[in-house]
């Protein structure tokens, strides 16, 4: 059962803001627009990094993978200034050049990226999933000067790449080697400066090149640490707790690895113990108890895959003292099955909203406020700025669904190389239009659709969240996606895709007689699909439904 809190998320946001306040904001222009931001924040990467040798005077553990491999900060720092050593003296990579890379998640990939950033130049996260075609489309839309990839995915692109490469296992340790005593660049990084290009998930269509500058990261980082300082000032702990130490078992080509594993840790000095190959819920229990684990975070699939892992009990998971995760929306009988799974976590569930282009995380939600309402996805963070709008830009009252727009400096500046679709969704005056569809009540945003996956029906507007919402909370069902298929006189008519709990049997009219208690009839399926297969997903945890509608193919390798 979740303690009472001893402040409001309200007073909390006041307290840790306000002037003197651990995380003040100020009033500064954010090209070209004022906006609010951290008063006392790191201005680039680097300086992040930098900063990353005072924890335990760099002793502390940054990481440590499933195959033994593990640094500590300063061990990072070390073996990070000899790669930029050698990206900048031996490849000729200088600010604005893009690095791209190409790998599974591995210290060499976390070391690149670092390089990279390190010299004012952009790192390339290149999706390891893409086959051929899809990693040639990342490489000719960003144009890097170097690829750094593993083996599997260099073979995987199918012929020399007109770009130099760099293979993990047969270059790099060279690379490293050639600049033992190699110190930090110390080149001049402005805040705006590009640090990374990130792919969307490419569901409808070419992967668009997402721009995260240094001052987005650095955004990001602080709007991670109120998060946290808002739990730990609300529901006090008593008694000394242990380090720390985090699961981290997302793709580092995602904000889910990259930003909420890589980069915190470096930022907080916390740990993280990375799994290696496909995803692995009996790796992540037994590594757990190994390490003593604290934190558990993830999309929503992995979580799903570890709580109902058959040997779960066999594990001791006492040290998992909160979870977390986005990519998709946590259902109620997820946080239900997450709180029965940890008894006796301190915070059980706290979920984060965000997409690739605001930097993974604008607004969260913690236990408390899940318990009271499972379906929203929380308040807007600190320095985030939230809007519900018409397609005409007009607001929209209190529980009015429209489009969901952010604001703030977590906010990409745009798409690389593409200038009709950052003038889609990225407005002149600093408003990002999310594509998702929402509305807010009594301060709360909830999420009712994605804008591309809107059902119209004889005129009426239907939004696929609401019915996999109610589906999901059938005791049979597993998971659930919904989506329109075409109807001559309709326009579209309502399919449901579902995947029963294992051993359940489903029945359509059993189904369609749960939804009719709550919905309307015109959001009632009128086509249905039973499968045992789980629905497919990308790296992002989101449900591909091109793929279930047959509109593309499962693209997606993971190993």
């Amino acid at each position: 059962m979740t303690s009472r809190p001893t402040m409001t998320i309200a007073e909390v946001d006041r307290l840790l803001t306000g002037p003197g306040g651990f995380f003040e904001t100020a009033r500064e222009q954010v090209r070209g627009r004022e906006m609010s931001v951290l008063a006392g924040r790191h201005r680039s990467l680097r300086d992040l990094l930098a900063a990353s040798s005072k924890h335990s005077d760099g002793n502390a553990r940054y990481y440590v993978f499933d195959n033994g491999r593990s640094a500590t900060f300063a061990e990072n720092i070390t073996r990070v200034s000899s790669v930029a050593a050698a990206l900048r003296d031996d490849y000729g990579i200088g600010p604005g050049d893009r690095v791209a890379i190409l790998a599974a998640n591995c210290p060499e990939w976390i070391e690149t990226f670092w390089a990279t950033v390190s010299l004012g130049a952009i790192a390339v996260a290149m999706n390891g999933w893409w086959i051929g075609d899809e990693i040639r489309h990342g490489l000719d839309l960003t144009r890097p000067k170097i690829l750094v990839t593993d083996r599997p995915r260099f073979e995987r692109l199918g012929s020399r790449a007109e770009t130099p490469v760099v293979v993990i296992e047969d270059d790099f340790e060279r690379m490293v080697a050639l600049h033992p005593d190699a110190a930090l660049p110390d080149n001049p990084i402005d805040e705006d400066d590009p640090a990374a290009i990130l792919f969307t998930s490419g569901t409808t269509g070419r992967a668009k090149g997402s721009i995260c500058t240094h001052r987005n990261f650095i955004a990001y980082i602080g709007c991670a640490f109120m998060l946290g300082a808002r739990d730990a000032i609300r529901f006090p702990v008593e008694g000394e707790r242990p380090p720390m130490l985090s699961l981290a078992a997302s793709p580092l080509f995602h904000i889910s690895g990259l930003h909420a594993c890589a980069i915190t840790a470096v930022a907080s000095g916390s740990g993280h113990v990375w799994t290696t190959g496909r995803f692995d819920p009996g790796k992540v229990l037994s590594l757990t108890e190994q390490y003593g684990i604290t934190r558990w975070g993830g999309v929503t699939t992995q979580i799903w895959r570890i709580i109902e892992h058959p040997r779960f009990a066999e594990f001791n998971t006492s040290t998992v003292s909160s979870i977390g995760g986005g990519g998709s929306v946590w259902t109620p009988e997820l946080l239900k099955s997450c709180r029965a799974a940890l008894p006796l976590a301190e915070r059980a569930v706290g979920v984060g909203y965000g997409l690739t282009e605001c930097s993974g995380l604008a607004a969260a939600a913690p236990d408390d406020l899940l318990a009271r309402h499972p379906d929203t996805v929380g308040v807007p963070l600190p320095t985030v700025e939230l809007q519900i709008a018409d397609d005409d830009l007009q607001p929209l009252p209190d529980g009015e669904i429209g489009n969901v727009y952010l604001r703030g400096p977590m906010v990409s500046p745009g798409y690389w190389n593409d200038p009709r679709s950052t003038e889609e969704t990225h407005r002149t005056d600093g408003w990002l239009l999310t594509g998702d569809y929402g509305h807010v009540r009594d301060g709360l945003l909830y999420l009712d659709s994605r804008r591309s996956e809107l059902i119209i029906r004889g005129g009426e507007n239907i939004y696929p969240a609401e019915i996999e919402t109610r589906l999901d909370d059938h005791p049979d069902v597993h998971e659930a996606a919904v989506f329109g298929v075409e109807h001559r006189e309709l326009g579209h008519e309502v399919k449901a895709v579902v995947v029963p709990v294992t051993g359940a049997e489903v029945d359509t009219e059993r189904l369609t007689a749960w939804l009719s208690q709550t919905l309307s009839g015109h959001k009632i399926p009128a086509h249905w699909e039973i499968r045992d297969e789980p629905l497919p997903r990308n790296a992002g945890g989101k449900v591909m439904k091109k793929v279930l509608t047959g509109e593309s193919d499962n693209t997606f390798i993971e190993d």
